[in-house]
């Protein structure tokens, strides 16, 4: 007999997996799900809320973006926004690599590989892309 646990996803989870979905027409819902580790349906249900709502991805669940659509304060430059786009293009780069670290570690553990040597390629592994 298996027990189903229900897990409490923070709206920001919630929010970047659905925008995920649907920012990738190329991936089906099925292989997200199982990238993020939930369900398929749980998945699918979240973004049949969103759609529902009429709203899309991370304004949708709670996550950036849930403002009113008016500024309040004034319009940053095209060299500050220029700035934050290079910091998060660097942010974006340095976080692709730790997934890609995370899922070959996956990957080796999923295997069977040992604790040392999975620990060793990976040291390896971050050498060669940092």
């Amino acid at each position: 007999m298996s027990l189903m646990v229900m897990k409490n996803d923070p709206p920001e989870f919630k929010a970047d997996a659905v925008a995920l979905v649907l920012s990738r027409a190329a991936r089906t819902i099925t292989s997200i799900a199982r990238d993020l580790g939930v369900g398929r349906e749980t998945l699918r249900v979240w973004v049949r809320a969103v759609q529902a709502r009429g709203e899309s991805g991370r304004r949708a669940a709670g996550g950036v973006g849930t403002g009113t659509g008016t500024s309040s304060g004034p319009v940053p430059s095209d060299d500050v926004l220029e700035e934050e786009n290079k910091q998060l293009k660097a942010r974006i780069r340095e976080l692709e690599q730790e997934r890609d670290i995370l899922r070959k570690a996956a990957k080796l553990f999923a295997n069977g590989t040992n604790w040392w040597t999975a620990c060793r390629l990976l040291r390896i592994t971050r050498r060669s892309t940092g």
